[in-house]
Parts: structure tokens; C-alpha cells; sequence
């Protein structure tokens, strides 16, 4: 393909996945609970009201250490009276059944891996494009749950992976005005959609708060749960938490963003000595130039064809504020920098 080809199938991949109906398979570890004392376990482990789930309804919660520190991000599905499927991003599995096992002692609950699949279907078209796939697979018991986050909405079909199948392996059976979008042009969209993911914007190291998880993954009426100490504490200061998820979008002609680079405060650097301000380059400087202080830090990054520009997630310390500008440089602390803005989440709002 040309350069023009690969960017008209860019375009249009985008556009399905906001305007009409795209296609993509998310890499999900999924974890299936049951017993008699299984909804009780669960209430007592996650931050959701689990509880109040209905069969069949479905609700993202927060898997937390006992010091509040997250474990996982995960969705939690009821699929009968004893019986609930946990997900969670891929390779993160392990971690959330070797955390519920902790405190299980004598619960009758038992847990499952599952090899299951989940085929994300996204846009506004997607009611009407694919609900005969939907049925379909609904028939044969794969679970399809709803999906919103920013605005961005969709469904995800989660199931067996003889049932669900992978697109890539498909093409008889894509129903017609489903677009199939690749793993880069998905990635772009989560990050101008503000959807942190685990391992970059998520780890074992992360406050709910400073991701901007509490209000999607907590009840505040339910009971007592794990880790609920910093998060109750956190909530009746106001979440004033030291750094929160922002967006960066990088400088029109500016350099390719990535994991890692550093943000530092401001249009322009202070230096150390006004004496030096007529030696500093307008463009190159260094820290043993500069009092240059690390404000953040990105977590990911990618070319946005929405935006026509990089875009990045990434931590912030609350002293700066946003939006507003900001320098961006590599993270190992050498050359130069380059220009750039924070924004809140979702990008795709801000930059209207």
C-alpha cells in the first residue's frame, strides 16, 4: 500500500470506531468465581457493591492491597445466583486470583481461569451493524456487556474462543459496515479517550484517586472492603492526591512521543543564575543549566490521526496546572526539549 492507502485506512478505521462501527479483539485474562459464599467473598474484596448485581449485569470495581495500593482494574459480571466472571487486562490474571486467594481461609468459593476471548465492537453504528452477531453469540452463552468510558461507547462479546471468534480468522462471517481496526489506531483512541490500562497507567504502585478511578469503581454504601481505609480517607479530603492522569498532546511538528519521556513545568525553563539566561540556548537545555524539576511523567503515547498530532497519557503533579503548557523531554535527561500542552481527559473534548 502507499502512504496515501495506509492513511485513508487509518482514517477509516478511526471513523468506525467514533462515528459508525469498528472491531477490535482486547487481550483479556478472565477469572471465573463461585460458591455459596462467593458474593459475600466479593463484597468483601472489591470496591464495588457487588452485591447489588443483578444476573446478567456487569460493573467495573477495584481489586486493592490492604494499604489501598491497586492490585487491578477489573470488570465484574454476575452470570447466575453463586457464580460471577472477573476480567482483567491481559497478563494480569495471575495477579488478581493470587491476591483473592489471600484472604479466602475457609470461604466456600472456588476460582477458575477461563479461556475466554473478548471481541470489542465500537461506535454509535454498533446496535444496528452487528445485532445479528450479538444475538447470535448470545445464544450460545457468550456475555455481551456494555461498554462507556468518556464517551465512548460500544459492547464487548466475551466468551469461549471457539464461539468468539478472532477477526483475523473471520472474514466469512464479519457482518457487513463492521470495520476491523488494528492494534495501533485502537491504542490511539484509548489514549485520546483517557482510558488508563494496566502496566502503564495502572500499577501495583497506583491510588485510585490519581487516575481518576474512584467515582466509576467505588460504592460508598456498601460495606467494608480491603483497602477501603485510604480510599474513604482520600475521598473525605476531596482526592487531593500529589499527581493526577492527564493528557499531553505533543507540538505541531514536534518529535514522536513515548513511555517514559519527562514533562517539566511552563513555556520556558527558569535558570539557575539570571547571569546565565544570555548563555542558555533557546532549545537545549540542561539540568546543570537549569532548575528543570520532573512534573511527570508519560505512561503512553501514540500517533492520533483525530488530533494530527502525538498524544500521551500520563502522571502530573497536582502544583501545575491544567490545562496549560508544558515542556516534554526525554526521559534519560539528555537534549532538548520540546513544546506541548496538558489537557483533561478525554482529549478528543478538550482539543472541541
Amino acid at each position: 500500500m502507499t502512504a496515501d492507502q495506509v492513511a485513508d485506512e487509518v482514517a477509516a478505521q478511526v471513523a468506525a470506531l467514533r462515528r459508525g462501527a469498528g472491531a477490535f479483539v482486547v487481550r483479556r485474562d478472565v477469572v471465573a468465581v463461585r460458591g455459596a459464599d462467593a458474593e459475600s467473598y466479593l463484597q468483601g474484596q472489591l470496591s464495588q457493591d457487588v452485591a447489588g448485581l443483578a444476573v446478567g449485569a456487569t460493573t467495573d470495581s477495584l481489586l486493592l492491597q490492604p494499604d489501598g495500593k491497586l492490585t487491578a482494574l477489573l470488570r465484574v459480571t454476575r452470570v447466575d445466583a453463586q457464580g460471577f466472571v472477573l476480567e482483567v487486562d491481559g497478563g494480569y490474571g495471575d495477579a488478581v486470583t493470587a491476591r483473592l486467594k489471600k484472604f479466602l481461609l475457609r470461604s466456600k468459593v472456588e476460582m477458575e481461569r477461563l479461556d475466554w476471548r473478548c471481541l470489542a465492537l465500537r461506535g454509535p453504528a454498533v446496535d444496528q451493524v452487528a445485532a445479528g452477531l450479538v444475538a447470535a453469540l448470545s445464544e450460545h452463552g457468550v456475555l455481551a456487556l456494555p461498554f462507556e468510558w468518556n464517551g465512548w461507547r460500544g459492547v464487548d462479546l466475551l466468551g469461549p474462543p471457539e464461539v468468539v471468534l478472532d477477526p483475523a480468522s473471520a472474514s466469512g462471517n464479519r457482518p457487513d459496515g463492521l470495520v476491523w481496526c488494528d492494534d495501533e489506531v485502537v491504542e490511539a483512541c484509548r489514549i485520546v479517550s483517557g482510558i488508563p490500562a494496566m502496566g502503564s497507567e495502572l500499577t501495583d504502585k497506583t491510588i485510585a484517586a490519581e487516575a481518576g478511578l474512584v467515582e466509576r469503581t467505588v460504592s460508598f454504601t456498601k460495606g467494608c472492603y480491603t483497602g477501603q481505609e485510604l480510599v474513604a480517607r482520600l475521598d473525605a479530603r476531596g482526592n487531593n492526591v500529589p499527581r493526577r492522569l492527564v493528557g499531553v498532546v505533543g507540538a505541531a511538528g514536534g518529535p514522536a512521543l513515548s513511555r517514559g519521556m519527562t514533562l517539566h513545568a511552563g513555556e520556558e525553563p527558569v535558570p539557575d543564575d539570571e547571569a546565565e539566561a544570555g548563555a542558555v540556548a533557546d532549545t537545549v537545555l540542561t539540568d546543570t543549566v537549569v532548575a528543570d524539576k520532573v512534573v511527570g511523567t508519560v505512561t503512553s503515547a501514540a500517533w492520533s490521526p483525530e488530533l494530527e498530532a502525538w498524544v500521551a497519557l500520563a502522571y502530573l503533579h497536582r502544583t501545575v496546572e491544567s490545562p496549560g503548557p508544558i515542556r516534554i523531554r526525554s526521559g534519560d535527561g539528555l537534549g532538548g526539549w520540546h513544546p506541548g500542552r496538558v489537557a483533561g481527559l478525554p482529549l478528543l473534548a478538550a482539543a472541541d
